[in-house]
Formats: structure tokens, C-alpha cells, sequence
């Protein structure tokens, strides 16, 4: 592996992550989790959400390698597809319209200056009204697959909601398991407005944005008739990220979440300094 890796900082809605031009691959697959925990430790290393591999593809613009913060690799992330899609228009990786690979599925996305539309992969297996028993507490929560497992639990009072306890507890729960669940807690404002707080698996504490689940959270919302395409969904670090659904009976279809992705900095890694 070099020990001079250039990278860049990008973030959507404060969702953060460090991506890394990886079509010469020099990181060998099986040390990449490893990696992924040391670049993204907050206090010795760049500090992260999720390390994001860019990577050439045989069918589509690029191929990407999406690890979270403790090393595991999702299916999908709304917000880091977003900053990969910059990425790549921005490096002359990709066009404006793009495709690239994931676990999920091959992903359309759209890039317009920092504004970036994405096609979301892998939604369905909706299990609404789902009693969730926790020690010296009861929730009410419906789960979705965008990509990756949601549970959306509408609270009343979002400011009070302990999110790293309730969302550690129902992430972990026997009802979600293998593989967990991310947690959202959501309150609906108006038929086209919500406010949303997550706890995300693979982080394990509260982000301020994540948009695979804004778009669960806006479909679960959808679904109980509380509110209609385009939904503005108002995130922890303050970002208002924008889902856009076609109703297909009691499924969705055509559903794209679309917000800004920021470039922070750019920089080298010194590899061997990481711990």
C-alpha cells in the first residue's frame, strides 16, 4: 500500500466521508476494513461516517467500495452515492448523468453543480405497525429496505427522543435480526414536510443526515397518508434534503433523493501514522 494516499472530504447534510480514487486499486481487498476504521476514527484519523473506494467498472461509470466507520459494507448510502457522484463528475471520473455500481444494484444519479439527484436501488419489503418492546418502554415502528434496513418510529416530541438509546436498542433488536436496522425517528410537519433523527448501523451513534433514511422515512410517511410527493425532509445537521416517489399501488416507484454534496477539503494520508 502507498503511504501517501491523496483523498477528499466531502459531506451531505454533515453525513461525512472520505473518498479515495481507487481505479489503480493499491489497497488490497482483504486490509480495506481495516482501513476504513482507521481513516475514519474521528480522534486518529480523518474522521468519518464511511470510506468511499472509487473504482472502474465494466458496465457502468464507476464502481464503488462503501465501508461505514466500523469497517462493515453496507449495500447502499443515499448520501455517500451523492458525494460519489460529485466525486466523479468533479474528477473527470463520469459525466453529469452517471451510473455506478453497488451492492444494491447499479445507481442513476444526476450531478448539477453541488446538487445531486439519485436514483434509489433496492426499496421495498415494507412491514408497517411493527410493536417493538424495549426495557421500560414500548415503540411503534415500521420497517422498509432502501437498499439497506429502516425502522421509522414517529415520536411526537423529536428534541426528547433519546436517539442513541432507543435506536441502539431497536437496531440491535431480536425483531431485526441478522442483519439490524437503521433507526429513524420521524415527525411529520405538513403534507409535504418532516423532520427526521437518525441512528445509523455501522456508525452506531446518531448522524446528522442520512438519506436512505429520509427516503424510508418520507415513503413510511407516504404510506399512512401523511404526505405526497415531493417530500422536504429536514435533517439533524440542517440540510433539507428533497424525496421524490410515484405511489404504485402500496409500493413506490421512480423514488430519488436529491440534495447537496460538499467538498470539504482534499489532502494525503500518511498511512503509516494512522492508528
Amino acid at each position: 500500500m502507498k503511504n501517501r494516499i491523496p483523498f477528499t472530504k466531502m459531506h451531505g447534510g454533515g453525513n461525512d466521508f472520505v473518498l479515495i480514487d481507487h481505479r489503480v486499486r493499491f489497497i488490497p481487498e482483504a486490509e480495506q476494513p481495516q482501513f476504513a476504521r482507521r481513516v475514519c476514527h474521528r480522534q486518529l484519523g480523518a474522521g468519518a461516517d464511511g470510506l468511499i473506494l472509487i473504482e472502474d467498472s465494466p458496465t457502468a461509470n464507476f464502481r464503488w467500495r462503501f465501508y461505514n466507520a466500523d469497517g462493515s459494507e453496507p449495500e447502499m448510502c443515499g448520501n455517500g452515492g451523492r458525494c460519489a457522484a460529485r466525486f466523479a463528475v468533479l474528477n473527470g471520473i463520469a459525466p453529469a448523468d452517471l451510473t455506478f455500481e453497488t451492492l444494491a444494484g447499479t445507481i442513476k444519479a444526476s450531478v448539477k453543480g453541488r446538487l445531486v439527484k439519485l436514483l434509489m436501488a433496492g426499496v421495498g419489503d415494507f412491514r408497517m405497525e411493527q410493536t417493538i418492546p424495549l426495557e421500560g418502554e414500548t415503540l411503534l415502528g415500521h420497517f422498509l429496505q432502501v437498499g439497506v434496513p429502516h425502522v421509522a418510529v414517529p415520536v411526537a416530541d423529536l428534541e426528547a427522543v433519546p436517539v442513541t438509546g432507543w435506536g441502539r436498542a431497536v437496531r440491535f433488536h431480536p425483531l431485526f435480526a441478522p442483519a439490524g436496522t437503521n433507526v429513524n425517528f420521524i415527525r411529520v410537519e405538513g403534507p409535504q414536510t418532516l423532520r427526521i433523527r437518525t441512528y445509523e448501523r455501522g456508525v452506531e451513534d446518531e448522524t446528522l443526515a442520512c438519506g436512505t433514511g429520509a427516503a424510508a422515512s418520507a415513503l413510511i410517511a407516504a404510506r399512512l397518508g401523511q404526505v405526497v410527493s415531493p417530500v422536504t425532509v429536514h435533517t439533524r445537521g440542517g440540510e433539507a434534503l428533497t424525496i421524490y416517489f410515484t405511489p404504485d399501488g402500496e409500493a413506490f416507484s421512480e423514488v430519488y433523493l436529491e440534495g447537496d454534496a460538499l467538498v470539504v477539503y482534499q489532502g494525503e494520508l500518511w498511512v503509516d501514522e494512522l492508528k
